[in-house]
């Protein structure tokens, strides 16, 4: 069975005519011949979308009883029997009722389609799952019904529906989206006309995006790799050499005179990651691309000039900036054409613009003979053409025959690549001019002198000389290729184990110095903002030493000794890494380039970690601010106005109060007055505790003196309260006011808390220096993922009868106990119900004074 194919009508807002639209295009499928069918259709009492939908036959919805609520939903069955061409299915992201085969509408549009049903459906953008967390930030309102954008993306066709902003407003105003009621609250809220253009904005580019996936789905299904203009993408070739800052603001300039032109840098980085590229300038180049909205794209290529060919194909660029190339114009000469050539020829349809820059044709310079090998492997080969051609000349002179010139000839030769494996280019070239004078004196005629009389003798000691030249040039790039991949390792292993010590939780700044001073076997490393030292590792300078010296100089003597400079290196505009120790070489600053530009991204990582903590704590002051303002208007207001119409009504003059209602006055604005005095100190204890200035005097005392002022405040007696006090119980150190009021909380809570009958259970025990107290009820409860809630300021966990103040009370307490150098906890009651824990220490000494930690 052919799979059906959808259709989506995707609207920015409510209102733009994505229903209308979709019945339209209904009406013309109809008048073509197709057989189609209304589904579902939500006209929201609009007239002319109801207008539009009569004339076309409607699949009677599913009725649905969901709590009494009566909903009409899509019936799946009655359209899977009616099999119409086309289905018409409004609100593709409709939540369905509880009950029917699918929890969504657009899994319903799944079945229709997979039984061969053509769909036409609707959408508004604020309902595709990718965009939920933007549309929530530009109107405030959370989505609960979204559509995967896996179903969108899959249709066979997404139309849009648009609507100038001004217009929808309008059409709004009009009362021909909501009804009047409802539209000076959605004009001033969801429909205000930044939303609506933000939301216009969005379903636009959407919209582009899915195009752009679609040609290129297109363009890969049959194998199309010429350019299409659809678009100007501008490829920019960074080799990670200085002229990359200004290809990449030619492109960018290129991308911008194209309305929608995109910016793409690359790299191509060799397979075995040996090719020269500044670590430095290709992670600042990467900065600015993101700066200037380009993207950066790295890719492995041996060749050159073809890997930037397919990458440009690949993305369907239609324009490649590359640099003037760097080669001396001598060396260009002798090579042959280099990269930009090459791109040139095989761009094809793609337009190149080569730009000049500074760097461009460097001077011509000759080849650097001194190679790559040490001293020490020179010595070796030096000494082995010194001991070996006389050796190999004795051995040879006494197995010497009238036909032996060939071998004696191959043997000096094999001499010759061994010095070279050896030593490289200037033993080889020494082991050759000794060899060629050997064979000429001792094996060919004339012997014993040093005559050439032959061209053919010339041309073997040129043969000599070229093979050792060569095979010690072989040499020379492996033994290059090796100590740059060496350093390469080193230098890989230096940045993972710096990303390791910050990743492990260690201090960036710390780990970077360090691992810094390790890397280069330096003496000491200091990282310096406006003469303060932030990070220093190894030995300490003097002072004073080198405190004048420009940026960038190198000491002369190792750091520890009087006079010594150290390198300085800026890091970034505000700081500076200081190098004691010895002389670095251009290679060893290289990596430092990208060490500062680590050292300087830690920096500003810290400011915004300093920034975010305190943006953290000003956000949690004005959540307690906004509790507070709740709080306070209305447990306080309650009490003031209960004493204000209590005594404003004792001051009535047309009323005669008896002395029963007189009392009954007086006692109600005693009550409340009390209450409010109550509140207000509680609400100045939670100031104090929070500033710490709460004075908190601690002197030896018995439990029992806070429990017993405690029970008598609270009018509680044996039948509420059982007491389990050891006599021989050692006094704590305490503050016996706050203690006291610490238990009249918790007492009353329980007190409150627990069920008709039970019993309050207040039972103390010594273990360890410290005393703990235990106020158990047999309650409710609280449920384990709350227990650390009850102590949060303003939460009452469930209380709503307003009678039981601002809920400061487990948060006073718990801060009155953490003064007294006490502890409270919670702990679940065996069978059922909560016991607070008061942990104080055993007094030891004379009264002390303390405060508030």
């Amino acid at each position: 069975m052919t799979r059906g194919q959808l259709r989506v009508f995707l609207g920015a807002a409510p209102g733009v005519g994505k229903t209308y639209t979709m019945l339209e295009e209904g009406r013309r499928l109809r008048s073509e011949g197709y057989d189609v069918a209304v589904a579902v259709v939500e006209t929201h009492g609009r007239a002319a979308t109801a207008a539009m939908a009569e004339g076309l036959e409607t699949v009677p919805p599913v009725v649905v009883d969901h709590r009494g609520l009566v909903l009409s939903e899509l019936d799946l069955a009655g359209v899977l029997d009616r099999r119409p061409d086309y289905a018409l299915v409004d609100e593709l992201a409709h939540t369905n009722a509880p009950g029917l085969a699918h929890a969504k509408r657009w899994q319903d549009v799944q079945a229709l389609l997979d039984a061969g049903i053509n769909v036409l459906s609707t959408v508004n953008i604020q309902h595709i799952e990718s965009l939920n967390d933007v549309i929530e930030q530009i109107t405030g309102t959370v989505q609960r019904e979204t559509v995967p954008d896996s179903v969108l993306r899959a249709a066979d066709q997404v139309e849009l529906v648009d609507i100038a902003p001004q217009l929808l407003r309008g059409r709004l105003s009009q009362g021909i989206i909501y009804p009047s009621g409802r539209v000076d609250a959605a004009l001033s809220n969801y429909f205000r006309l930044g939303n609506l253009t933000a939301l216009r904005e969005l379903a636009l580019l959407w919209l582009a995006d899915e195009v752009d996936s679609s040609l290129k789905r297109y363009r890969a299904e049959n194998g199309i790799s010429n350019k299409w203009e659809a678009r100007e993408r501008v490829v920019v070739t960074l080799t990670g050499g200085p002229e990359g800052q200004t290809l990449l603001r030619r492109g960018a300039r290129i991308a911008a005179r194209s309305a929608g032109g995109e910016l793409l840098a690359v790299h191509v980085t060799s397979p075995d990651g040996l090719r020269d590229a500044h670590p430095g300038e290709l992670s600042a180049q990467r900065a600015l691309v993101e700066k200037l909205g380009g993207t950066f794209h790295q890719v492995v290529g041996g060749d050159v000039p073809h890997a930037l060919v397919d990458f440009a194909r690949g993305v369907n660029a239609t324009q490649l900036v590359i640099g003037v190339s760097r080669r001396p114009r001598l060396a260009a000469l002798l090579t042959g054409p280099g990269i930009g050539a090459t791109v040139v020829r095989e761009s094809g349809d793609i337009d190149v613009h080569i730009v000049n820059h500074a760097a461009a044709g460097g001077r011509a310079v000759l080849p650097r003979l001194g190679g790559a090998l040490t001293m020490r492997r020179r010595l070796w080969g030096m000494a082995l053409a010194l001991a070996g051609g006389p050796l190999l000349t004795w051995f040879l002179v006494a197995m010497s025959t009238p036909s032996s010139i060939t071998g004696d000839v191959l043997s000096y030769q094999l001499l010759v690549i061994l010095v070279a494996l050896a030593g490289g280019i200037w033993p080889a070239l020494f082991a050759a001019l000794l060899s060629g004078i050997t064979l000429d004196y001792f094996f060919i005629q004339p012997l014993y002198t040093v005559t050439v009389a032959t061209p053919e003798h010339a041309l073997a000691l040129i043969l000599y000389i070229v093979n050792a030249v060569l095979v010690s040039f072989v040499v020379d790039r492996a033994a290059r290729r090796s100590r740059t991949a060496r350093r390469a390792a080193a230098e890989s292993e230096l940045l993972a184990s710096v990303a390791g010590n910050v990743l492990r939780g260690e201090d960036a700044l710390a780990a970077l110095v360090s691992r810094t001073r390790e890397a280069f076997n330096l003496t000491s490393v200091r990282l310096l903002a406006d003469g303060v030292e932030l990070a220093a590792a190894g030995t300490r300078p003097p002072a004073g030493t080198g405190d004048n010296e420009p940026a960038g100089s190198a000491g002369n003597g190792p750091a520890g000794n009087a006079g010594a400079k150290p390198t300085r290196l800026p890091v970034g505009d505000r700081a500076e890494l200081e190098l004691y120790g010895r002389d670095l070489e251009a290679a060893d600053r290289r990596l430092l380039a990208v060490i500062t530009a680590q050292l300087e991204a830690a920096m500003d990582f810290g400011d915004l970690t300093q920034t975010a903590e305190g943006l953290g704590s000003l956000a949690a002051t004005d959540k307690v601010r906004t509790a507070l303002l709740a709080a306070v208007g209305h447990d306080l207001r309650r009490p003031l106005t209960a004493a204000t119409a209590a005594v404003t009504g004792l001051r009535a003059p047309d009323v005669q109060w008896s002395e029963q209602d007189r009392s009954e006055l007086l006692a109600t604005a005693e009550e409340s007055l009390a209450t409010l005095s109550d509140l207000v100190t509680s609400l100045l204890d939670v100031s104090r505790l929070q500033a710490g200035v709460l004075g908190i005097s601690l002197a030896p005392l018995e439990t029992a003196e806070a429990v017993l002022p405690a029970l008598e405040e609270l009018n509680l007696g044996p039948a509420e309260v059982e007491l389990e006090i050891p006599a021989d119980l050692p006094p704590v150190l305490a503050d016996s006011v706050l203690l006291q009021r610490v238990l009249v909380n918790l007492l009353a809570n329980a007190v409150r808390f627990s069920p008709p009958g039970s019993k309050v259970v207040l039972a103390a025990s010594a273990f360890a220096g410290r005393v703990e107290v235990r106020v158990i009820d047999c309650g409710p409860g609280i449920a384990p993922e709350r227990l650390q809630d009850v102590f949060v300021p303003f939460q009452r966990l469930g209380d709503t009868d307003n009678l039981t103040g601002l809920g400061l009370g487990l948060a006073l307490a718990k801060g009155f106990m953490e003064g007294m150098m006490g502890t409270l906890e919670t702990e679940d009651t065996p069978g059922g119900g909560l016991t607070m824990v008061l942990s104080l220490p055993v007094a030891a000494g004379a009264p002390v004074t303390a405060g508030t930690p």
